[in-house]
């Protein structure tokens, strides 16, 4: 595989729908991760996607806060960055350029004071990384 075909899903064909309705456990399934970034053991970024003002539901929600505040309790920078698209019935949706709503860092969510894309945030968190602390 080439460069320029990492991060896109290969055999597209075989990816099956998922069905977790084998999996409650009293109000509690899985649920799913849009994207998820790890650099060194050191950046963890959570990535999820919604279409159009969809809410990011309860269960959800709390699965990204937990996951990202115990990385951040462990001492590792987290975040978790919810983005947007409004195109319907596309097939692939390019998510770099896509606007991020909100997003988690330090255990609170916060809005973006300016428009912001994922690949400027990611940027942004790899570039502050090293003058943390």
């Amino acid at each position: 595989m080439n460069d320029s075909e990492r991060g896109k899903i290969r055999n597209k064909e075989h990816v099956p729908t998922k069905d977790f309705s084998g999996l409650r456990y009293g109000k509690i399934t899985p649920t799913d991760i849009d994207g998820f970034l790890e650099f060194k053991d050191k950046i963890f970024i959570l990535l999820e996607l919604k279409y159009g003002d969809s809410v990011l539901k309860y269960g959800q929600r709390t699965a990204l806060e937990r996951g990202c505040d115990a990385w951040t309790d462990a001492g590792k920078t987290s975040v978790v960055l919810v983005a947007r698209y409004n195109n319907t019935g596309l097939k692939e949706i390019d998510v770099a350029p896509l606007p991020v709503s909100e997003y988690r860092i330090d255990k609170k969510w916060h809005k973006p004071k300016k428009v912001i894309t994922v690949r400027q945030a990611i940027d942004q968190i790899i570039a502050w990384y090293p003058k943390k602390g």
